[in-house]
């Protein structure tokens, strides 16, 4: 689809355009805390009401004092105007062009200046199974935006049973022969309505950080519950934000 609102902290200088809809099906999507287990595959959370045209995101974002511009979704990376907004962020507004929060479908957009990265499985099958997509055509466009010097961080979800500690270290292993240096987080599973799968123990947790650690410098991890992620804003300012369109 595309973006349906822009959200903005001053504090920080950020505004982030919001995207509905992914090209992956994944029974375990967090937005599914929102939204429930129904609805349409690939759309986890509930339709918007309208979309935002391109025109009326510049006229939202001229006014903001902004220093980054940050695309979530869904997956960003399938909003057709896209290419449109990254120029008018680096071109016109001057600023640092960000996925925030993608699964690497696509990353070669020019003016885009990093990405943070869901890698959600290492086995093709378990790939498949996750997202019902192949584990190549994602894992290879990471790489090749890492060589080609994007600024990049990679995330996965641990979730015991289906994406345990094997398919973590080896994505961090892959991740480690690419750098060391990549910033790794590893996200304890939030229950998703309808999904079989439990939230991670505590020395799960640490035990999925020192497996990455073995391959991975900067490796940080989250163990949220389920209503810590329904009210980041209570635990970090920077999901302090007002909605500006």
């Amino acid at each position: 689809m595309s973006f349906h609102s822009i959200t903005y902290n001053a504090k920080y200088r950020f505004a982030t355009l919001h995207n509905y809809g992914c090209v992956f099906r994944c029974p375990v999507c967090s937005y599914k805390l929102h939204s429930g287990p129904q609805g349409r595959p690939g759309y986890a959370s509930p339709k918007p009401a309208r979309f935002l045209s391109t025109e009326e995101i510049q006229a939202a974002l001229r006014p903001l004092d902004l220093a980054t511009l940050y695309f979530m979704g869904g997956e960003p990376s399938m909003a057709r105007n896209l290419p449109e907004l990254l120029a008018f962020g680096k071109n016109t507004l001057g600023v640092r062009t960000c996925l925030g929060h993608c699964n690497g479908w696509k990353l070669d957009y020019p003016h885009l200046d990093a990405a943070n990265v869901g890698l959600k499985a290492w086995d093709e099958q378990v790939h498949r199974d996750y997202t019902g997509r192949e584990k190549a055509t994602i894992f290879g466009n990471f790489q090749r935006a890492f060589e080609a010097g994007m600024e990049l961080k990679a995330n996965v979800v641990y979730i015991p049973g289906f994406v345990g500690l094997d398919q973590v270290e080896a994505i961090a292993a892959w991740l480690g022969g690419l750098s060391r240096d990549i910033p790794f987080h590893v996200m304890g599973y939030i229950p998703v309505p309808g999904q079989p799968y439990s939230r991670p123990t505590g020395e799960q947790m640490a035990q999925a950080v020192a497996v990455c650690q073995r391959h991975l410098r900067n490796v940080a991890m989250s163990h949220l519950s389920s209503e810590d992620a329904k009210n980041h804003a209570a635990r970090d300012d920077r999901f302090a934000v007002q909605k500006v369109a």
